[in-house]
Parts: structure tokens; C-alpha cells; sequence
């Protein structure tokens, strides 16, 4: 029987390294304390967010960086805590760095990394998350007590074919980070503008931007149509578009922090609990590339589509 017990973390991610890797030491404490076997942390939580928390890379702390995430690992081994963690990581020369989840297992050593795959921005590369990083190219599996895991970031969400390569490689825990915060007032008000007025009070939540309302409901989308779980963590720095939250495998929302507010939410996964699944039958199948469901016939009545 597989369970494991996900600490999903919270606090105001900022441009100030050392005071990151304090909030993140202070919540794998707090996690460790209420019986987590992970804790799991926002996107580019140690060094921040290019292009929202500061401008760019450029004059960038590099070895404060690693310094900090030494101690981060170290902490890990001391507590026994596996530790998804948010950070930059350099490339050679010039090349923006990749925007990456460091895998920390309970031993304190790097289990793996994944990289970004899907950076926001357009095709010249110099908008959104490509004008400050390189994206990645591989697939993050991981198995913590006895669940299999994998490893998302942030606008990744938007591509469901992740989803399912993740379910290929037999994944059931997905550690998807997220940076969804850091707004001003100005920018929020700007975007509340865009996006219109008309359209708020049909949109459950609020539509304080596209991510409030479109990142939580791919997230359960993609639980139940993958019967996977979902750790989402995410910056709650002001203006935080929405607070921490966890979907279970049948679509269900089990636990949420409050936006704009530090906190640590715990959260079980039990692959042996019975949980509803509508796509069971057909989901490897339709993964596979068979998109239908049953037998298909050859009948004439069937392929005169033009007719009553």
C-alpha cells in the first residue's frame, strides 16, 4: 500500500535569497513537525522570480544561491524529509539559466532536477519567462514511499500532453510548483481591465487574472482525467492570484491556504483509496492514440454522416 503524507508550502517569495531559504528551512521544520514525508515549495522560491521579482539575472548572487541551497539539503537530511524546492539553476557563459525544481531526497542529496519545459513568452524569446531562462527537455520521475511522483512548473499546466506523459511513466503524485503572485495594485487593476468587468461574477473566484481562474481549474481537470494527485503550491507574496491548494484524484479539491498569507498545508495520498474514476477503462487507450471508447462498427448507417 502506497501513502505518503505532502506538505504544500507557502510563504511571500522575494528577490532576497537568504530570507527564501529562511522561510523554506522554517517550513520543512514546521512540515516535519505535523508528519510529512515531502514538502513541496513555489517556482523559483530560493533566488525568486525573474522578471517579477527582480528584473533579470543580470549581477545576479550566484554562490549565495548555492550557499543557501547547501544548507536547504542539509536540513533535508537531517529531518529525513524529501524536498521539492523552487530555483534557478546556471548554464555555461551566457545561457539564461534554466528555471528548475531541485529534487531533494531524505538522505539531503539531489535526486534529480526538472527544468521548465513550456517558459511563457513568444517566439523571438525575448517576453515572459524566455527573455530570463532556457527551457528544459526532459521528463521528472521520482518514487517516495513507495509513490511514484513527478515534476511540473507553472505554465507547463497549459499543455495536458505533460499530464499524460507523466501517467506513461506511471506517475500518480504530481509536484506541480507554481508563481502566480508579486502583483501591484496598478498591474492588477490593469489586468481586472482586460479582462472585464462582465465576465467576474461568472468566474468563481473572481477574475483577478487568466491564472486565478484557469490554473485551478486545469489543475483538477488534469486530476481527474489522470487520476492523479496535485500539490500546488504558490507564492503568496501580494497581490498572490490564489492560496496553496491540493486536488485529489477524482478532481477533488481536500485542503487550501489562504492567499496572501504564509502557511504550510498537509495533505495525504493513499493510491489504495477508492476514488471515483470515470476513465479508467479507456484512459491508456486514449493515451495511446484510440479515441473512442467500446467497439466501433462497420455499419452503413454509421458512416452516412450527412443523413437522418
Amino acid at each position: 500500500m502506497a501513502r505518503l503524507t505532502v506538505a504544500t508550502c507557502q510563504f511571500p517569495v522575494s528577490a532576497d535569497i537568504a530570507r527564501n531559504g529562511r522561510y523554506v528551512m522554517r517550513q520543512m521544520r514546521t512540515a516535519k513537525q505535523r508528519g510529512a514525508d515531502l514538502a513541496h515549495f513555489p517556482e523559483a522560491c530560493l533566488p525568486g522570480y525573474a522578471g517579477t521579482d527582480f528584473a533579470s539575472h543580470r549581477g545576479f548572487d550566484w554562490e549565495l544561491l548555492r550557499s543557501v541551497t547547501r544548507r536547504v539539503m542539509e536540513l533535508a537530511g537531517e529531518l529525513g524529509l524529501w524536498t521539492v524546492v523552487g530555483s534557478a539553476h546556471p548554464l555555461t557563459g551566457e545561457r539564461r539559466p534554466h528555471n528548475c525544481l531541485y529534487v531533494i531526497d531524505d538522505s539531503g542529496a539531489i535526486a534529480d532536477r526538472y527544468d521548465k519545459r513550456f517558459c511563457a513568452g513568444d517566439a523571438t524569446g525575448s517576453t515572459g519567462d524566455l527573455a530570463h531562462y532556457t527551457p528544459g527537455d526532459h521528463t521528472c520521475v521520482f518514487t517516495v514511499g513507495g509513490v511514484r511522483c513527478g515534476a511540473l512548473i507553472c505554465h507547463d499546466y497549459r499543455y495536458p500532453e505533460l499530464y499524460r506523459d507523466l501517467g506513461r511513466h506511471g506517475v500518480r503524485l504530481v509536484l506541480h510548483s507554481f508563481h502566480a503572485g508579486n502583483c501591484t495594485p496598478r498591474r492588477a487593476a490593469a489586468i481586472r481591465a482586460e479582462l472585464g468587468e462582465d465576465v467576474e461574477r461568472l468566474n468563481r473566484g473572481g477574475v483577478f487574472s487568466h491564472a486565478t481562474v484557469t490554473q485551478r481549474a486545469m489543475m483538477t481537470a488534469e486530476a481527474a482525467a489522470n487520476h492523479m494527485w496535485i500539490s500546488c503550491p504558490n507564492t503568496s507574496a501580494r497581490e498572490s492570484c490564489w492560496g496553496a491548494f491540493f486536488v485529489r484524484a477524482d478532481g477533488m479539491t481536500t485542503g487550501r491556504l489562504r492567499r496572501n498569507r504564509a502557511g504550510v498545508l498537509l495533505s495525504a495520498v493513499d493510491t489504495e483509496e477508492e476514488l471515483y474514476d470515470s476513465t479508467a477503462a479507456w484512459r491508456d487507450r486514449a493515451a495511446s492514440g484510440v479515441l473512442h471508447s467500446g467497439t466501433v462498427v462497420d455499419d452503413p448507417r454509421s458512416a452516412r454522416r450527412t443523413e437522418l
